[in-house]
C-alpha cells in the first residue's frame, strides 16, 4: 500500500449501494471544509441508499450539490457514473487519492476482477495501476469466503480495505461520533488533517470536529 499522496490535489469519492451513506456525506463535508477539490460519482444503487438512509433524493442526471447539506469552500465536481469520458477515468488526470464509501461487495468484486463496469470502478482501476491511494470502505456482515478473498486480492493490488467498523474507546455519545470515527480514519490515510475523533491515549471528548450526521432514534 502506497503512502498518502503528497500535496493538496483533488480527491475522488465514489458512493455505491452498500449501507453506510452517512459516512460518505460526512466525508464530503470534511474534505470540502479542508478546501480540497472532490470529484464525486454516485451509482444508481448508491442514490437509492442515500434516500433510504438519509432521506436525500439525488437526481443523477441533474445533480444538485446542495442536497448533501452544508459543504465547505472546496470545490465539488460531480461526474455521472456512466460518463467514462470524465477526467478521473484516465491515469493522465492527476489526483491525490480515491475513496469508495460505502463500497458494496459487488463493487469490490468488480475491482478485484480488474473489470470496469462504470466510472467508479474504472477510476478505482486507474488508481491501482497508477499506484495511487485507493481506499475501499465496505459495510457488510457476515462476510463470505468470496468477500474475504476479494478483499485480499484488492489489498494485494495496492488498495487499502478500511471497513466501516467504528471503535468505542473514544466514548461515543451518539451516532455522529461513530460516523466521525470512521471518517477520521479515512482522512488519516488520505493525508487530510482532522480532529474528528479522540485518538488512542487522548482523553475522550478532545476532538473538535463539530456537528455531524444528526442522531436519529
Amino acid at each position: 500500500m502506497s503512502e498518502p499522496s503528497p500535496g493538496r490535489g483533488d480527491l475522488v469519492v465514489g458512493l455505491t449501494g452498500a449501507s453506510g451513506a452517512p459516512y460518505a456525506v460526512r466525508l464530503i463535508e470534511i474534505l470540502t471544509r479542508a478546501g480540497r477539490g472532490v470529484h464525486l460519482s454516485i451509482s444508481q444503487s448508491g442514490a437509492q441508499v442515500l434516500h433510504e438512509e438519509l432521506g436525500i433524493t439525488v437526481d443523477l442526471d441533474r445533480f444538485d450539490p446542495s442536497v448533501l447539506g452544508k459543504l465547505g469552500p472546496g470545490q465539488l465536481i460531480y461526474h455521472h457514473h456512466r460518463d467514462l469520458a470524465a477526467g478521473i477515468a484516465s491515469g493522465s488526470f492527476r489526483t491525490a487519492g480515491m475513496v469508495i464509501v460505502p463500497c458494496s461487495m459487488s463493487t469490490l468484486g468488480v475491482i478485484a476482477g480488474g473489470i470496469s463496469t462504470n466510472l467508479i470502478t474504472r477510476a478505482a482501476g486507474v488508481h491501482l495501476k497508477e499506484r495511487r491511494t485507493l481506499i475501499l470502505v465496505p459495510r457488510e456482515t457476515p462476510l463470505s469466503v468470496i468477500h474475504l478473498e476479494n478483499m485480499v486480492r484488492v489489498a494485494q493490488a495496492g488498495a487499502l480495505v478500511l471497513p466501516a467498523m467504528p471503535g468505542w474507546y473514544h466514548k461515543p455519545r451518539g451516532l455522529s461520533d461513530l460516523v466521525d470515527f470512521v471518517v477520521a480514519r479515512i482522512c488519516d490515510h488520505l493525508g487530510v488533517e482532522n480532529d474528528l475523533a479522540s485518538r488512542w491515549g487522548e482523553p475522550p471528548g478532545e476532538s473538535t470536529g463539530g456537528e455531524g450526521i444528526d442522531d436519529r432514534e
